[in-house]
C-alpha cells in the first residue's frame, strides 16, 4: 500500500486553516502588539497600525513556524536531532525551539556571517557550523548532511507546518482589530507583508482571505531581490541570477514551491520598493516607536506607503507586519544617510561656481534665497582648474516632489551656476559624498596662507549663511566639510587663507559670531597633510 502523506491535509480546502488555528507557536512565542502608528497615520492620512513582530524574543517572526514545524515531528525525529541553514533570523528561531523541545540543532551559517549573529545562535543553544561562501552553499551542505545523518532539515519557508505557524500572525490581527474597532465606525482594510521566500505572506494570505475575503493582503519585496514578483509575472518558479542583500533577511533568490502555489491563489498583490524607501520607512518606524527594524522588517511599511501614494488612498484601515529588529549596528550610519532620500525630503546637488573669493558666499546666498533652506552636508575643496571653475557636493532638505526642487535649481542655473540634481544616483549617495575633497589643486603648488580648522558649528537654518557672512571678504574658503548629526551643534572641517598678520582678526570674527575655532593639532595636520595636499 502506498504511503500516506503526512501533510496531505495541505490540498484540502481548509486544510491551511485548520492547521493555522491549532498550530503551536505560543511554547516560544508572544501574541505581538498591534500599535496605532500616529506619526504614519498622519504621513499616510490613513489609520495605520504596526503588527509589532520585532518584539519576539528572538527580534522575528520566525519562531513561530520553525517551532510549528518541529512540534510536529515525531518522538524519533525529535531524538535524531534537526538541522537547518539560515544566516539569521530563522537561525534563531529554530535554536530556541531546539532547546524548549529538548532536541539537539545543527545550525548551518555561511562564513560571512557577522559575529554578533552566530553568538546570538549559540546562546540559544544552536550548535553552529561556519560554512560556505555563499547562502546556496550553506543549504546544499545542510541537506546534504541531513540526509547523510538522518536529521530533520527545517526549512526556512517552504514548508507547510512552517506556513501554518507564520499564519498565526494572520490570525492574531484579525482578533486584534475586532477587539480595537468595537463600537467604532471602522474596520480592517489591507494588511502588508513582507515576502523573501514567500513563508510569512503564503501563512497570512491563506488564513485572512478565507476568513475575511474582503480584507486585502499584499506582499511587500525589495526591487533588486523581487523572486516571488518574478515567478507571478513568468507563472513559474525561477531563480534569479542575483539578489541584492541590503534587505538580507528577504534576499531570496528562488521561491518556494509551496508558498508560490498559495501565493498565486490568495495574495492580492506584490508590491516592489528601493532601498532607499526601505530606509525612510525605518525611519518612520522609529519616530512612531522609537525602535530600530531591519531593512527587512520595514519592507512592509515602505509597501504600504508606496500603495497608498500610487493609488491614492485615505481614510482606510492599514496594518503592516514589521517581521524583525535583528539590525547589525554598522549598517545604521547607511540606513542614516539616505533614509531622507527615500522619504523625498532632502536632495544631493552639485553645483559649479566660479573658483574666486566671494563666489561661495554668493552661492550659499543664491542657495538659501529667502526660503531659509536648511543644510545637511557641504563638501568642497579648491581646485584651481583650467576652466577656473570650484565644484560643490552639498544636499539640502527640501520637498523633493513639490516645486520647491526645481525652483532652487532654477535660481543657481539662472545665476550662471551649472547644479545637477544626484538624488536618483545611488552610487552618489553611497560613495561619491565620500570622495569628495582630496587633494587641492593649485598652479602653484601648496595653498598660501592656508589654515585648516575645526569649528564648532550649530546646526539650525541660517548658521551658514550667517558664518559666511562674517568670512567675506577678508578670507577665501579653501575646503569645507560638513555632514549633519543631529545634534546641537556639530564639528565642521574648514579651510581658509589667513595672512600671518590676520589670524587676530579672524579669532575676533569667531569671538563675535559665538563659534569655537581651533588649528589641527600637529599630529593630526599631517594625517590630513597626507591626503589634501
Amino acid at each position: 500500500a502506498e504511503a500516506k502523506d503526512p501533510m496531505g491535509w495541505r490540498h484540502e480546502v481548509s486544510g491551511y486553516l485548520k492547521q493555522t488555528l491549532v498550530a503551536r507557536v505560543y511554547d516560544v512565542a508572544e501574541e505581538s502588539d498591534l500599535q496605532k502608528a500616529e506619526w504614519l497615520s498622519a504621513q499616510t492620512k490613513n489609520t495605520v497600525f504596526l503588527k509589532r513582530e520585532d518584539q519576539q524574543r528572538v527580534f522575528s517572526f520566525k519562531l513561530r513556524g520553525a517551532f510549528n514545524k518541529m512540534a510536529n515531528l515525531t518522538s524519533d525525529e525529535l531524538k535524531r536531532g534537526v538541522i537547518c541553514s539560515s544566516a539569521g533570523n530563522h537561525a534563531q528561531g529554530v535554536a530556541l525551539s531546539a532547546s524548549r523541545l529538548g532536541c539537539k540543532a545543527t545550525i548551518c551559517m555561511p562564513l560571512i556571517t557577522p559575529d554578533i549573529k552566530v553568538e546570538a545562535v549559540k546562546k540559544l543553544g544552536g550548535n553552529v557550523v561556519l560554512v560556505g561562501e555563499n547562502y546556496d552553499e550553506c543549504q546544499a551542505y545542510a541537506i546534504k548532511t541531513a540526509q547523510e545523518q538522518g536529521l530533520s532539515y527545517i526549512h526556512p519557508f517552504d514548508d507547510p507546518y512552517v506556513i501554518a505557524g507564520q499564519g498565526t500572525v494572520g490570525v492574531e490581527i484579525l482578533r486584534q482589530c475586532s477587539i480595537d474597532f468595537v463600537n467604532q465606525d471602522s474596520d480592517l482594510d489591507a494588511i502588508f507583508v513582507p515576502v523573501g521566500g514567500g513563508g510569512l505572506l503564503a501563512g497570512v494570505s491563506t488564513y485572512i482571505k478565507q476568513v475575511r475575503p474582503d480584507v486585502k493582503v499584499f506582499g511587500v519585496e525589495p526591487l533588486g531581490a523581487a523572486c516571488m514578483t518574478e515567478a507571478l509575472m513568468r507563472g513559474e518558479i525561477c531563480t534569479l541570477p542575483s539578489v541584492d542583500a541590503f534587505a538580507d533577511g528577504v534576499a531570496v533568490k528562488t521561491a518556494g514551491t509551496e508558498t508560490f502555489r498559495l501565493i498565486s491563489s490568495f495574495c492580492d498583490g506584490i508590491i516592489t520598493v528601493t532601498t532607499e524607501e526601505i530606509c525612510a520607512a525605518i525611519k518612520d518606524v522609529f519616530k512612531d516607536t522609537r525602535s530600530i527594524l531591519e531593512p527587512a522588517g520595514a519592507v512592509s511599511v515602505a509597501g504600504m506607503k508606496a500603495y497608498c501614494k500610487l493609488h491614492g488612498v485615505q481614510d482606510k484601515v492599514l496594518v503592516a507586519v514589521t517581521s524583525g529588529a535583528n539590525m547589525n549596528f554598522d549598517r545604521l550610519r547607511l540606513v542614516s544617510d539616505i533614509a531622507n532620500f527615500g522619504a523625498k525630503t532632502e536632495v544631493m546637488l552639485a553645483t559649479s561656481i566660479p573658483e574666486k573669493p566671494g563666489s561661495f558666499k554668493r552661492f550659499v546666498d543664491v542657495l538659501v534665497g529667502d526660503d531659509n533652506i536648511s543644510l545637511t552636508e557641504f563638501k568642497y575643496r579648491y581646485a584651481m582648474s583650467e576652466d577656473g571653475k570650484a565644484h560643490i557636493l552639498y544636499s539640502v532638505e527640501v520637498d523633493a516632489e513639490s516645486e520647491q526642487k526645481q525652483n532652487l535649481v532654477d535660481r543657481l542655473v539662472a545665476a550662471d551656476m551649472e547644479t545637477v540634481d544626484l538624488s536618483e544616483i545611488q552610487s552618489a549617495q553611497l560613495h561619491l559624498r565620500h570622495l569628495v575633497g582630496g587633494r587641492a589643486r593649485s598652479f602653484t603648488g601648496r595653498i598660501p596662507d592656508e589654515k585648516i580648522l575645526q569649528v564648532v558649528f550649530p546646526e539650525r537654518p541660517g548658521a551658514l549663511k550667517k558664518f559666511l557672512a562674517e568670512l567675506a571678504p577678508s578670507w577665501n574658503v579653501t575646503l569645507f566639510h560638513y555632514r549633519q548629526t543631529g545634534n546641537l551643534e556639530t564639528n565642521l572641517l574648514l579651510g581658509l587663507q589667513i595672512p600671518p598678520g590676520e589670524y587676530k582678526n579672524f579669532s575676533d570674527a569667531m569671538e563675535r559670531l559665538g563659534y569655537k575655532a581651533e588649528e589641527l593639532e600637529a599630529a593630526a595636520l599631517d594625517a590630513f597633510s597626507m591626503f589634501i595636499y
